[in-house]
């Protein structure tokens, strides 16, 4: 299926619009994860609007295709996305700041219990992949076609739960399981490598028994062309490594440490939304 250039622009404008979502929730929060928001955007936005069979009206729908956020503090990012696709109205965002607002419904965490479009409540690091093991076995057992997606950090798989899931994964055949990487190098206090290195990452996979791709986590059309066609080999989960820049889209934030989690003062508030608004053609 050819993937059309304007289909592309849209993904890229959208995920800049949802960076300003962001920016205005952690302003109105006084706290958020800002640079593993933003360097996951591209990849959520294309899973939500190019790839994931899901319906807003219907959340709960059984044979929906389901998306685990393991780097759960990341959740900004996947508000966004799903206000942007329906699942609730977009002005529920704003209401973030707002005690005792009915529709203040989030946290610096996904609560599955309190936001439409959360399958999987996640916080604490190395679980997701292990969770969505189970959900594709039985998806398998049920004789379903859904598709399980999971998106880890790669700090987060430095985690050894990460790699008891992946071999349970490749053992039982899960090809119905696709875990995507966000590799943007930096965890919460210091570069990946510098505390354990994951590298070479991709061969890490192959050698668990998955198949395994590597894509920039910020081009669209690339994601798109890599996960439109899973499984490309019939009896292997799949991982696709996301090369990604942490604070990507506000150049004062992009590939620095400070922005892992913090508020934004009103003047940086103001400089980066000026920033992403010239960039959205």
């Amino acid at each position: 299926m050819e993937i059309s250039l304007n289909e592309i622009q849209k993904l890229k404008s959208l995920a800049q619009q949802c960076r300003k979502d962001v920016l205005k929730m952690v302003r109105l929060s006084g706290e958020g994860h800002l640079g593993a928001s933003f360097s996951c955007m591209e990849i959520l936005t294309t899973l939500y609007y190019g790839i994931m069979n899901i319906n807003p009206s219907r959340p709960n729908w059984v044979e929906r295709d389901q998306f685990i956020l393991s780097k759960g503090h990341a959740c900004f990012a996947q508000y966004a996305l799903l206000a942007r696709k329906g699942y609730f109205p977009i002005e529920w965002l704003y209401k973030i700041g707002i005690k005792n607002d009915k529709n203040n419904i989030f946290s610096g965490h996904p609560d599955r219990d309190k936001i439409p479009g959360i399958d999987v409540s996640t916080g604490s690091l190395g679980h997701g992949l292990s969770i969505g093991t189970g959900i594709a076995l039985a998806s398998k057992k049920d004789n379903q076609t859904k598709k399980i997606f999971v998106l880890l950090g790669d700090g987060e798989c430095q985690e050894g739960s990460v790699w008891e899931a992946a071999m349970f994964a490749s053992m039982y055949k899960l090809d119905n399981l696709i875990a995507i990487i966000d590799a943007n190098t930096l965890q919460a206090i210091a570069r990946v490598e510098d505390t354990i290195s994951m590298e070479p990452f991709i061969d890490k996979w192959k050698s668990f028994g998955w198949q395994a791709f590597e894509v920039d986590g910020h081009n669209c059309g690339e994601l798109l062309e890599t996960m439109m066609t899973l499984p490309k080999k019939e009896g292997l989960p799949t991982a696709i490594i996301a090369r990604t820049i942490k604070g990507k889209g506000v150049s004062f934030m992009e590939n620095e440490i400070m922005w892992h989690a913090r508020s934004v003062t009103e003047e940086e508030y103001q400089k980066a939304i000026s920033e992403i608004d010239r960039s959205i053609k």
